[in-house]
């Protein structure tokens, strides 16, 4: 039994290549790195804060018909006429009242930052030549081992509009003064003489408005709202799994070009030359990321998913 040795640094594990077995030949064990899952998750956020307004009720009034007196009753007599004279008086038709005006609520507009996905630590590899010096295109010779370096993704933030309240509601009051009329009176200045006559009185029926409720205001208050927003959080992955891989004495050119040949039809095409070079490595993590396999090495389960048969 002969394995490869690891050796775990500040900058994370560092592998001295695969570990195999001479009674298993083709198949090895070396770490992989497993692809990072996320999760879509909503947040409540406040969109507007609670605030209060006043709402004001004006007066109600009722117009109604009253008489006025316009000429007293007299007492007439035929031998001399009585006599008149013409007066003006005010009479009260809508009395004294009180306006209040609403001055609307000014708004301003502000964008604050939301958290939309925490920070983490994941893990990704970084090719390293151990053993000599790399050989020529398509040799054997040398070892290639990987090395796991932890990368910080900072946290990703959302850019939200928001409203509040620069002046707040207010209200006016003025007084709107009464409203008079003017009417003329009658007024006795000379009684008639010899024979009495009685004259009655002279009335006038005028419309009047009459204050049924005083003006009010009434103070609401406003709940705040919020808004819905998403962000993703990382709920697993980014880790290094010990995996069965294809050995590289099993890594023939007819093998190669088999995994070429299956990455193109894939979608990932690469240069069907036998040779395990750094175009198809950049082709086969693409294809495991894509498909969610483990990144770095050639995996049995990727050989499954890409339908390549060893002998």
């Amino acid at each position: 039994m002969k394995i490869k040795l690891m050796i775990m640094t500040a900058a994370g594990l560092l592998t001295l290549g695969p570990a195999w077995s001479e009674d298993a030949p083709q198949r090895c064990r070396a770490p992989v790195l497993i692809p990072e899952t996320f999760e879509t998750v909503t947040e409540q956020v406040l969109d507007q804060e609670e605030r209060t307004e006043i709402r004001y009720s004006p007066a109600k009034y009722e117009t109604v018909q009253e008489k006025v007196r316009v000429r007293e009753a007299a007492t007439e007599y035929r031998i001399v006429p009585v006599v008149y004279e013409s007066v003006t008086e005010q009479v009260l038709v809508r009395p004294e009242r009180t306006e209040t005006h609403i001055i609307p609520a000014e708004y301003e507009t502000y964008t604050e930052q939301v958290l939309v996905r925490q920070a983490y630590t994941t893990w990704r590899l970084k090719d390293e030549v151990v053993g000599g010096s790399v050989a020529a295109k398509g040799s054997a010779e040398g070892s290639v081992g990987e090395v796991l370096t932890p990368i910080d993704v900072p946290a990703e933030y959302k850019t939200v509009t928001r409203t509040r309240v620069v002046t707040p509601e207010q209200s006016e009051t003025r007084i709107v003064p009464a409203e008079y009329r003017t009417l003329v009176k009658q007024v006795l200045v000379e009684p008639a003489r010899v024979e009495p006559i009685e004259v009655p009185a002279e009335y006038e029926t005028i419309r009047v408005e009459r204050l049924v409720s005083p003006a009010r205001e009434e103070i609401i208050v406003i709940p705040a709202t919020y808004r819905t927003v998403e962000k993703r959080v990382v709920t697993g992955g980014g880790t290094a799994e010990w995996r069965d891989v294809l050995c590289d004495a099993a890594l023939t050119p007819r093998v190669m070009k088999d995994l070429q040949r299956s990455l193109t039809e894939a979608g990932f095409a690469v240069e069907e030359d036998g040779v395990f070079g750094p175009a198809t490595r950049t082709a086969l993590e693409g294809f495991q990321r894509e498909q969610g396999l483990g990144v770095g090495q050639l995996t049995f389960e990727t050989l499954q998913a890409l339908g390549v048969i060893i002998d």
